[in-house]
């Protein structure tokens, strides 16, 4: 028999509220969680908003060690985590440690601590000769992406296979669709999965200023988020962390766990062009949804939501739009597609996660979220991306999509299995 994954439990960090609960309420809400930034002072930057995690570590459970140790987006992981072992209902009794997994996405790592640090120990960037007494005793666990993973896995007493992925802004579907690979090929009966970042850092905010992606409506914070939108001027910057507890299928179904979906087909691609561009046609794109299908075992009609990457920017927009038509057909002006990028901003490697637990709830309640700030479509992009307001809407088989810098196109689709 074929071994299948399934989720049993979700856990998000996201702007504008913590818990999946809070954050469901948000999305179908229709609102926006960008704004101007407050970690840091952002004058003189060309953008100066944000979609940023009102979060205090120590009233979500970790103690002043932790606090100390983790980076930022660490912090956010091991809430996620907690919130989606408890959604799951002990997912690990009577596992034996060698049979769990860790499969976590991070794009830029530890971006906020590395900032602040150099910031440090170099007086502001006045010395060149630094002095190392002034670093954090933990500063070297920032210099590893791993350090993710690893901390995950010591959460979870994991023995099994550990991973780190770091694919750009795929990243966090990467990570899911890595973690239902290894529970489909034996390696692992439960894997905790998903992605993590808290990239609102004068550095990371810097290097997306330099090549104009991101907005800089900065005196209209909550509407500057536009995806598919005629007047869009860039994505948001955004942060958080989800989780996703996944599980063999006959295993949760044995235990009685509530199985809320099944990781049913995944894929990814390179496009071999340019580190930040795209081409128009978006075949590579294309081909990431077909095969992801294709191994779900589902035709392009089955499809019944699609989680848009939809950043905001022009390019990407324009080239989702067409790789949707390439690869649904007529069926893409039939199906809602929608960008939660609107409201909770792009947290590069995690947004994947965080999208996929919209996915998830969206299954769960019968609900689509919307697109928000969606006002004057852009006349190139002409699908259904349910604008502005929520729509009821069954959705059995669910289609999230992703792009990321360097080239990378990804697909996960979500089913109710059997």
């Amino acid at each position: 028999m074929k071994r299948e994954a399934v989720v049993t439990g979700i856990g998000v960090v996201a702007p504008g509220g913590i818990g999946a609960a809070a954050f469901w309420d948000l999305l179908t809400a229709g609102r926006t969680a960008t704004r101007g930034i407050t970690l840091f002072d952002p004058a003189g930057y060309r953008s100066r908003i944000a979609a940023e995690v009102d979060f205090d570590p120590a009233a979500h459970g970790l103690d002043d060690h932790q606090v100390a140790r983790m980076d930022r987006y660490v912090q956010f992981a091991a809430v996620a985590v907690a919130e989606a072992l408890a959604d799951s209902a002990a997912p690990l009794a009577g596992v034996a440690p060698w049979r769990v997994g860790v499969s976590m996405g991070t794009a830029v790592g530890a971006t906020t601590r590395l900032d602040r640090e150099y910031t440090a120990v170099s007086r502001g960037g006045a010395d060149w000769v630094v002095d190392p007494a002034r670093t954090a005793p933990h500063l070297n666990l920032a210099l590893m992406p791993s350090t993710l993973s690893g901390e995950v896995a010591d959460l979870v007493g994991a023995r099994g296979p550990v991973r780190t992925v770091s694919t750009g802004c795929t990243s966090g579907l990467d990570a899911v669709g890595y973690a239902a690979q290894a529970i489909e090929d034996d390696l692992a009966d439960v894997v905790v999965a998903g992605a993590a970042e808290s990239p609102i850092a004068p550095i990371a905010m810097a290097c997306f200023d330099a090549i104009k992606a991101t907005s800089n409506s900065n005196d209209d914070p909550a509407r500057a988020s536009r995806p598919f939108d005629r007047d869009r001027n860039g994505f948001v910057m955004g942060e958080g962390a989800a989780v996703l507890v996944l599980e063999e299928a006959s295993a949760a179904r044995r235990r009685g766990a509530r199985v809320r979906c099944r990781v049913a087909g995944f894929a990814n691609h390179g496009n071999a062009f340019h580190m930040t561009g795209l081409r128009r046609e978006g075949v590579e794109m294309a081909r990431a949804i077909t095969t992801a299908l294709d191994r779900a075992r589902r035709p392009a009609t089955d499809v019944d939501y699609v989680n848009a990457h939809g950043s905001g920017t022009v390019q990407n927009d324009r080239h989702e739009t067409d790789a949707v038509k390439r690869s649904l057909g007529e069926h893409a002006r039939r199906v809602p597609m929608t960008s939660i990028k609107s409201m909770v901003g792009h947290s590069l490697g995690a947004i994947g996660s965080i999208e996929l637990a919209a996915c998830v709830l969206a299954m769960d309640t019968g609900v689509v979220p919307p697109t928000a700030n969606l006002s004057t479509p852009d006349p190139e992009c002409d699908l259904d991306y349910v604008p502005m307001t929520a729509r009821e809407r069954r959705t059995d088989v669910v289609l999230s999509v992703g792009s990321g810098f360097g080239g990378f196109q990804s697909a996960v689709v979500l089913d109710r299995g059997e």
